[in-house]
């Protein structure tokens, strides 16, 4: 069997042995990665509606939910070496399997699309720029903010070493002085909450804000030395680092009433602060993102031209940008909690349950052209999920890992009963 350079990062098959990254470089990564503005966004409504104690046990609850999902399918891809769309294969089938690639890639590229309207929207407003300059500017940033990605993990790994300390220093100053202006703890306690919203929203805000991207946070576990390094930076990379985002987010909407982190730094004096916090928080997360994109569209079009999808990527980015995606994010996150959870549910049950956690080489497996079992489960699990008038990201995992067992057991007894007849 040929493998593919190094510089592909692998896009079509398993991560080799020598490929493999410590701790240190998957959590400073992941940490890029879960480093985004719209989840102090996220955070910021949620500390609108709840006092501190409450927020505290929201952010905890949903962040550690939203770990441990991320854990667990970080365990599964640094042991089999396959990130999520490949694993797709196994769970939904040769053909199938691009019902996943395109539906993971959606959501990267219309993250991408956020980030790049965000970011050029925000300078002009913050900078006092011509307005005229808003569409340029999402062209020179969508192209821009690819270029780590590019480059592959190794572009990834270099920008999370200079911008994740970076904002962590911006972040530390920024709450120092909301907990100045508010008098201390005592005074950000007394604090009355303006608005309202239940315990099981919060929860879902928290959990469905990133969990399209936890799924897709096996294109850098896979790269893992070790089960022990996946897990753990899957939980420092999601618990702690997402979980930052929300408290951050939640800190500065209870002291000064607004939601908006980059609101929150221009009331502080941080100005110019908020400008590098923005372009660094952002940029972290859009060449993960658009590294996502690549790796599903790799699959998807069979491709180890992993360079050539990322450019395109960034151009279909762009244009959803000016296109107006930035007026787009709630109705895109809560279509996010739907679809795509359940792809994480179907991918567990069937590595633990279907493969009795040992995926064949890719290479070497024989694979239908369709697995009915793992679609089913997955149209199951969505269906459940958008319906649900609970936390919908949970019961889309729950009821596709569910279904997938029922499902995989129901085709033995009619293959046995097959066998019986034909005898």
């Amino acid at each position: 069997m040929t493998h593919p350079t190094t510089d592909s990062d692998y896009p079509l098959s398993e991560v080799p042995a020598g490929a493999r990254k410590g701790l240190f470089s998957t959590t400073i990564l992941l940490f890029g990665f879960t480093f985004f503005t719209a989840t102090m966004f996220a955070g910021g409504k949620i500390g609108m509606a709840f006092d501190f104690k409450t927020l505290i046990w929201a952010a905890v609850v949903g962040n550690l939910l939203l770990g441990t999902y991320a854990a667990i399918l970080g365990l599964i891809a640094c042991r089999s070496g396959l990130n999520s769309v490949l694993m797709g294969r196994f769970c939904f089938g040769e053909v199938g399997s691009k019902l996943s690639d395109v539906l993971l890639g959606f959501t990267q590229i219309g993250w991408y699309a956020w980030g790049t309207a965000t970011i050029a929207i925000v300078l002009v407003k913050i900078l006092g720029l011509p307005e005229g300059l808003t569409i340029p500017l999402m062209v020179i940033f969508g192209f821009g903010f690819c270029l780590t990605a590019f480059i592959g993990y190794k572009g990834l790994d270099l920008l999370s070493r200079i911008a994740v300390p970076a904002m962590l220093v911006l972040l530390v100053v920024s709450l120092w002085i909301a907990t100045r202006d508010i008098g201390g703890l005592a005074g950000l306690l007394a604090v009355e909450p303006k608005e309202t919203m239940s315990m099981s929203v919060a929860i879902t805000l928290v959990f469905g804000t990133f969990v399209s991207g936890a799924t897709q946070a096996t294109n850098w576990t896979r790269f893992a030395k070790s089960g022990r390094v996946a897990v753990l930076s899957s939980l420092f990379g999601f618990f702690i680092g997402n979980g930052l985002m929300i408290v951050a987010g939640a800190y500065g909407a209870i002291v000064y009433q607004q939601p908006d982190i980059v609101e929150v730094l221009v009331l502080q004096g941080l100005s110019m602060a908020a400008v590098v916090m923005l372009f660094l928080n952002l940029w972290t997360t859009q060449d993960n993102t658009i590294y996502n994109f690549a790796a599903a569209g790799c699959n998807l079009l069979r491709t180890e031209r992993r360079k050539t999808v990322t450019i395109a990527g960034a151009g279909i980015g762009t244009l959803l940008a000016i296109g107006g995606m930035y007026e787009m994010l709630i109705p895109f996150l809560i279509l996010l909690g739907s679809i795509i959870p359940p792809i994480g549910g179907v991918i567990m049950a069937d590595y633990f349950y279907g493969h009795k956690s040992r995926y064949p080489l890719l290479a070497e497996a024989r694979l239908p052209k369709f697995n009915w079992v793992g679609l089913g489960a997955y149209g199951t699990g969505a269906l459940c999920a958008y319906l649900s008038p609970w936390v919908a990201p949970l019961v889309g995992i729950a009821v596709a890992a569910l279904a997938y067992i029922v499902l995989f057991e129901a085709k033995k007894v009619f293959a046995t009963r097959g066998q019986v007849a034909r005898a």
